[in-house]
């Protein structure tokens, strides 16, 4: 039987010296996000000069792109209960360090596969400090309108390095692909030496043995998942394609029949019966699914429909994510006045209008028709950021935070890459295709965050 959400330590700073620094946390925790974002979004624009560089063949092309949302989605969940466990500014040093390692030896990678493994890499390292990251917020911060604001903000640097990255790449891959990486490389080793001394250790243990089984159960599910969604490109209906999506399957049943026993669980299985929880899972699965899906490939509509350069399409692509950025900043104003769950509803409605308003001008042109419904777009995808890292946290108990963004961030990136693989699907039958795809699917996420509510608790 799935055991009830139990009471365990409180959320708190330890170790010498353990009074939070607020504004110091809020400071590391978004720049590091800002420089693992960067790095997501930076293939966008060195694909083209990495595959000729490296050789990669065009059957390899896509695991060049997808490398990091391995790393991603296997080990989201495992680093937000290690993160809870064994200490959040510990999994984020380690995050933080890994992250400008691996950045390095992708910069100095000789072939595809030794990059490919450096991508996957750096996931993992960028899930470790994104599961981090809010866990020491919500223990820097206390619940209430300076919690939201600092919730808003991070959201916002995740948004600021979606942005960053394709410019970042479109300016140094004219001297060098490599520089990209070499240059996001010593940001985030610069960001770790930061965090050394800025963050405050905080853990809520729950005590028993760490789930081993169940971490590695999972990590197999999603790397399953995600190797079916690279290799359906090709064909969906190919043997090793079925037998991926089959073993994805029956490794999240065995994840579920795992958790269930556990005494120590890496995700207590109740919290799928809150609605809130629910809303911030789904929220994500869509934003991944509609938003980032769309926005991924929409360099490659506007390179073959209008012969856009990559630089071109980096600043269309701005127009968007600055927006975003902007945005999410200022979601600050709304607390009090507007709740999470209907911030994710305007967010994706938002989109859709942004997405049905540049109907016909991704095949005809000319390009300011797209200013508009990039703007409009990135306005709701500012109050989607904002929205889901506050949402990952109020849907859990305070001393689950990690998980709660672990859970969150692993439904958005799973997202991603079925958005990634859907959105190439049905770009044969042309632009205004994709299009009606994403706003269909950001409209129906919008209702289905309206349709969830929390039932009312008898009285006794």
């Amino acid at each position: 039987m799935t055991q009830a959400i139990r009471p365990t330590a409180p959320t708190r700073p330890t170790g010498a010296g353990a009074t939070a620094r607020p504004g110091a946390t809020l400071a590391v925790t978004s720049a590091a996000t800002l420089v693992a974002l960067m790095n997501y979004t930076a293939p966008m624009l060195t694909l083209p000069d990495m595959t000729a560089s490296l050789h990669t063949a065009l059957s390899a092309q896509a695991w060049l792109l997808n490398g990091a949302p391995l790393g991603l989605a296997a080990l989201l969940l495992i680093a937000g209960s290690l993160a809870d466990d064994h200490g959040r500014r510990r999994v984020f040093l380690v995050g933080t360090l890994a992250l400008g390692i691996t950045m390095a030896l992708g910069a100095l990678a000789p072939t595809t596969l030794t990059f490919t493994l450096a991508r996957v890499a750096q996931g993992m390292a960028s899930a470790a400090i994104l599961t981090s990251s809010l866990g020491l917020l919500v223990a820097a911060f206390p619940a209430g309108p300076a919690r939201i604001r600092a919730t808003g903000v991070w959201g916002a640097f995740v948004g600021g390095g979606t942005a960053l990255g394709p410019l970042l790449a479109g300016a140094l891959t004219s001297l060098n692909w490599r520089f990209v990486y070499g240059v996001l490389a010593v940001a985030a080793l610069a960001t770790a030496g930061f965090a050394l001394r800025a963050l405050t250790e905080s853990r809520a243990p729950r005590g028993g043995r760490p789930d081993v089984p169940a971490a590695i159960t999972l990590a197999l599910a999603f790397t399953s998942l995600i190797g079916a969604l690279t290799l359906g490109r090709d064909g969906w209906l190919r043997p090793g394609v079925l037998a991926l999506l089959v073993a994805a399957a029956v490794l999240t049943t065995a994840f579920a029949l795992v958790e269930r026993r556990a005494t120590s669980p890496m995700i207590d299985l109740a919290l799928f019966r809150r609605a809130d929880f629910l809303v911030s899972s789904a929220g994500a699965l869509f934003t991944g699914l509609s938003v980032i899906g769309f926005f991924s490939y929409l360099p490659a509509l506007l390179s073959r429909a209008l012969g856009t350069s990559p630089m071109t399409s980096a600043w269309l692509f701005v127009l968007w994510s600055g927006s975003a950025f902007v945005v999410a900043l200022q979601t600050r104003r709304l607390a009090g006045r507007v709740t999470a769950r209907h911030q994710l509803a305007i967010g994706f409605v938002l989109h859709a209008v942004g997405a049905l308003a540049m109907l016909g001008a991704l095949a005809a042109g000319p390009l300011p028709r797209l200013i508009p419904g990039l703007v409009i777009a990135g306005i709701g995808s500012g109050l989607l950021n904002a929205a889901s890292p506050r949402l990952a946290v109020e849907s859990v108990p305070p001393e689950r935070a990690a998980m709660g963004s672990g859970a969150n961030n692993t439904a958005r990136y799973i997202g991603s890459s079925a958005g990634v693989a859907l959105t190439i699907a049905v770009a044969p039958a042309g632009p205004d295709t994709v299009i009606v795809v994403s706003a269909s699917l950001a409209a129906a996420a919008a209702l289905l965050a309206m349709v969830l509510r929390t039932r009312p608790r008898p009285r006794p």
